[in-house]
């Protein structure tokens, strides 16, 4: 695919004002008092078949106090308490299997990799955590238009809160620095970092990579492809529901967190993506608050970006903000 977005020099510059909900800050305030509760509900010791490793199946109280499902691990035998990084899975992605996402725990870090509720059935091993707010027992191809007609019953509210208990969970969770917690993810995982980094003003550092989730307007505009397709696919059809689905996600838009995100940030974006558009992320990292912030770009790659290259870059700029 050939350059489909703004060119570099006007990426950089590229930040859109965007209008926020005026009640945005309440409304998620709001939210997350709903969800308060329990956060640990249960964790236990599984066998993973690695020697290097230890690991816990992990429930903890989401939105709504509703169970989900993370696997913690950390590396076997280290009894002092590490810096803690929490990690969200891509779009369609459940939490697989426990062997699955080593690279963090194998960098010495105390890793909780979060399920995506009601996601699971597109690619990977599944996930284990129902949806039972949106109507049904499964998962299913995508879920960007579930209850997308209004704020409080949109997909994103739940996940979005259930990724804020996840660094909640983690802090409780034995042999993890409650002081020292990253969050991160690439595409969805992203968004849901970046919204994060907005709702938690603690934060030691973020990673985000090709996130979605963010200036929804322009990324539909841009792209035919899941997830954002599927919000052009439904208006195709809703054809007189525009105004009440632009509202909805001006409350889930990864822009109106980063205004918000005090924490050091590390970005990474493919300048080909046709995924989530360059000029999406782009919007998130310029109107991102903390000044402490660095951007990567991969001008011949698409949504994988910088791919190991990029995770290289991300474990050196990470190790330097909490081994510090």
């Amino acid at each position: 695919m050939p350059d489909f977005d703004l060119p570099l020099d006007q990426l950089e510059r590229y930040a859109p004002a965007l209008p926020e909900p005026p009640d945005f800050d309440a409304f998620w305030l709001s939210t997350l008092v709903e969800a308060a509760g329990p956060v640990v509900l249960d964790a236990r010791p599984v066998p993973n078949d690695l020697a290097l490793f230890d690991c816990w199946d992990v429930t903890f109280g989401g939105f709504g106090g509703q169970p989900v499902r993370a696997w913690y691990t950390r590396p076997a035998g280290r009894p002092d308490a590490l810096p803690g990084v929490v990690e969200y899975a891509g779009y369609g992605r459940g939490r697989g299997l426990p062997h699955e996402r080593l690279i963090w725990p194998a960098a010495g870090y105390a890793h909780l990799l979060m399920d995506n509720r009601g996601q699971g059935d597109l690619y990977g091993c599944g996930g284990d955590t129902l949806d039972p707010s949106s109507g049904t027992t499964a998962g299913g191809p995508g879920v960007a238009t579930r209850g997308i007609l209004s704020p409080h019953d949109y997909y994103y509210r739940r996940l979005i809160t259930d990724a804020f208990r996840a660094v909640m969970a983690l802090r409780e969770l034995p042999g993890a620095d409650p002081a020292r917690n990253a969050v991160i993810g690439n595409s969805q995982g992203g968004g849901l970092a970046l919204a994060v980094a907005g709702l938690i003003p603690d934060l030691a550092a973020v990673l985000v990579s090709s996130p979605f989730l963010c200036h929804f307007p322009r990324a539909v505009s841009l792209t035919d492809l899941a997830p954002y397709g599927e919000i052009a696919t439904y208006l195709s059809v809703h054809r007189d529901a525009e105004s009440a689905v632009w509202n909805t996600l001006s409350y889930m838009d990864a822009v109106h967190f980063a205004r918000r995100a005090t924490a050091p940030a590390h970005f990474g974006i493919g300048l080909r993506d046709t995924v989530c558009p360059p000029s999406t992320g782009f919007a998130a990292y310029n109107h991102y608050a903390s000044p402490d912030k660095t951007m990567h770009t991969y001008r011949f790659n698409g949504h994988e970006h910088g791919d190991a290259i990029h995770t290289r870059t991300q474990l050196r700029w990470l190790h330097s903000r909490l081994h510090s």
